[in-house]
C-alpha cells in the first residue's frame, strides 16, 4: 500500500508542476488577469473537472504561482547573502550582493515578477498564506542592516520627532532588535530598491538610462550609504 501511495504521491506532484508551468507560460502570453483554468486544462489535454481536483479555483492557482515566485526571489536573496557574509565581505558588499541577487532574478523571471510586484490582478485577494514568502527578501535586507548595527553601529542622523512615534511602531513589527532611526531609511531603501527594478523590468529606463547594470550598482551602493552600511 505504501508502494502505491507514494505512486499516487509522486504523480500528483508532476501534475501540480505540470499545470504551474502551462499557467507561468499563460502569464507570459496573456498575464495573470486572463489566466483560466479551462484553458490550462486545454493545452495539457486535461479535463477541466480534472484539474479542479488540484486547483478548485483561478485564485488557488494564483496563489500557488504567487508563493512559488516570492519564495523563488527570497532563496535567490537567502543564497546570496548566505555567500557574502560566509567570505566576511564589508555590509555594503552584501547588500549590493542581496540586491543585484533580486534584480538577476528579475531579469530571468520578469512575468512572475511582474505577477507579485506588478499591478493587482483585478477580482484576485491574496490569503494569508503569501505574507511569509513575500517577506522572505525584506528579511533579508533587515539582516543585513542588523549585522551592520551589532558589529559597527549605523551612520544614521537623528530620528525626527514627529516621526518617532511611527518609527518605534515599525521597528517593533518588523525589527525589534533595531534602533528606530533605522526604520526611515530601511523602508525608503527598500521600496527605491524594488523601484530601481520595476522600472527596469516594465520599460520606464528605455531610452533613459543604457548602461543598466553600472547605474543599478551605483544606486544600490547609494542606498546603503542611507543606511550607514558603508563600513567594514
Amino acid at each position: 500500500m505504501s508502494a502505491i501511495r507514494g505512486a499516487r504521491e509522486r504523480a500528483r506532484i508532476e501534475v501540480t508542476a505540470a499545470i504551474k508551468n502551462e499557467a507561468r507560460k499563460q502569464l507570459a502570453a496573456e498575464g495573470a488577469a486572463k489566466l483560466s483554468l479551462r484553458a490550462v486544462a486545454r493545452e495539457l489535454g486535461m479535463a477541466s473537472s480534472a484539474l479542479y481536483r488540484y486547483f478548485p479555483s483561478r485564485d488557488e492557482l494564483l496563489t500557488a504561482l504567487i508563493v512559488d515566485a516570492y519564495d523563488s526571489v527570497g532563496e535567490s536573496a537567502e543564497a546570496a547573502h548566505r555567500a557574502a557574509r560566509a567570505a566576511a565581505a564589508p555590509h555594503v558588499t552584501r547588500w549590493t550582493a542581496v540586491a543585484h541577487a533580486v534584480r538577476d532574478w528579475a531579469l530571468a523571471h520578469p512575468h512572475e515578477y511582474a505577477l507579485i510586484y506588478g499591478s493587482p490582478v483585478p477580482g484576485y485577494s491574496a490569503p494569508q498564506t503569501t505574507i511569509g514568502p513575500a517577506s522572505r527578501v525584506g528579511l533579508v535586507l533587515i539582516a543585513v542592516v542588523g549585522e551592520a548595527y551589532r558589529t559597527d553601529g549605523l551612520a544614521l542622523p537623528p530620528l525626527v520627532g514627529e516621526l518617532r512615534a511611527e518609527a518605534e511602531r515599525m521597528v517593533a513589527e518588523f525589527a525589534p532588535d533595531l534602533p528606530p532611526e533605522v526604520a526611515a531609511p530601511l523602508i525608503a531603501a527598500w521600496s527605491q530598491l524594488f523601484g530601481l527594478i520595476s522600472f527596469e523590468i516594465f520599460g520606464q529606463f528605455n531610452r533613459v538610462v543604457e548602461a543598466r547594470e553600472i547605474f543599478f550598482r551605483e544606486a544600490v551602493t547609494e542606498l546603503a550609504r542611507t543606511l550607514g552600511l558603508l563600513g567594514p
